[in-house]
């Protein structure tokens, strides 16, 4: 017996499955998502003793359109352009002094530094 493939119970199954696949595909060759720059993204933590640094890749985005916010704990690095927009709250591996940061910006790339600090403060009597 013949199998009629219009009869295939699985059919709109394996149509949707395709749409969805040439979907991702399509916002993978783009190099972003609506979400935010996609895979051109890409931030690196490093810690030492004495201070934690940040390196990001932004390319495409000038200095300008960049906006970075520490609180101690976390770094709030946002982004926008005509075409994307990035906004990514980073939990740090300890607590870094907020007052120390400094931040360069060069050929796409943002490098962050901060001090570290104790992780709270020793209160003594009086």
């Amino acid at each position: 017996m013949r199998r009629d493939d219009r009869d295939d119970p699985f059919d709109d199954f394996f149509s949707e499955i395709e749409r969805m696949m040439d979907d991702v595909m399509q916002g993978a060759q783009s190099g972003y998502d609506d979400a935010g720059f996609g895979s051109d993204t890409h931030l690196d933590v490093q810690v030492t003793d004495e201070e934690v640094r940040i390196i990001g890749d932004f390319p495409g985005v000038e200095k300008g359109d960049l906006s970075l916010k520490c609180d101690g704990r976390t770094l709030t690095i946002s982004a926008a352009t005509e075409a994307r927009e990035y906004d990514e709250r980073l939990e740090l591996p300890c607590r870094v002094d907020e007052r120390s940061g400094s931040a360069s910006y060069n050929n796409g790339v943002l490098e962050v530094t901060f001090d570290r600090t104790e992780e709270s403060a020793n209160i003594g009597f009086e």
